[in-house]
């Protein structure tokens, strides 16, 4: 196991020692509240930068609309860029934006509603920051479809493009679209990209 630390200065005092259990890692990830951690499935540990300002804003206007969208809906809960996912291939990742249907969340335990949920959303939402790369985002998105995501969304606000997954499909790629209508597990749901495009 690796630990990696996407371009930032973070300090990194953390010392590990062979692969964590799903418990550990939790553990870990609590033990360190001040940094974003995820984890590959390979088990490496990946420490990342905290979001910048605009990048913040713009992953509060997904979420906010996505949550808005949710409650209305009334067939799964939306959740923001804090929660994080144990994937069936031992990654473990939180997207931007991503949403459950009731019917899987009901197969939870309390116990596992406590911690990093064993399951992948149905749909996810990643948005670039400045500091990503685009082949190693859209490698994630992939392995987000991989895992079981029905629908998976990329937004370069800087290009003002999306890029959007499916299962068994190529990915579709739109040039400054005005807003994204969400399909399958999400029918019904539109992103506004306005404000998303516009940033600070």
């Amino acid at each position: 196991m690796q630990i990696l630390v996407e371009e930032s200065e973070l300090p990194t005092a953390i010392q590990l020692k062979g692969a964590m259990s799903d418990d550990e890692y939790f553990e870990f990830c609590a033990e360190n509240p001040d940094k974003r951690i995820e984890r590959t499935a390979q088990g490496d540990v990946i420490i990342m930068p905290p979001a910048g300002l605009e990048s913040g804003f713009r992953n509060n206007e997904i979420s906010a609309e996505l949550r808005a969208w949710a409650r209305k809906d009334g067939r799964g809960r939306s959740f923001d860029s804090n929660t994080e996912f144990i994937l069936p291939n031992g990654a473990a990742y939180a997207p931007d934006a991503s949403w459950v249907s009731s019917a899987r969340l009901d197969g939870l335990t309390k116990a596992q509603k406590r911690k990093f949920a064993p399951l992948c959303p149905d749909f996810v939402v990643g948005l670039m920051s400045p500091s990503d790369r685009l082949p190693k985002a859209k490698a994630k998105m992939r392995e987000w479809i991989e895992n079981g995501a029905q629908l998976a969304w990329l937004l370069d606000a800087d290009h003002r493009t999306a890029y959007l997954y499916r299962p068994d499909r190529e990915p579709e790629v739109l040039i400054d679209p005005e807003r994204l209508t969400g399909e399958g597990p999400v029918a019904g749901f539109v992103l506004d990209l306005k404000e998303i495009w516009a940033g600070l």
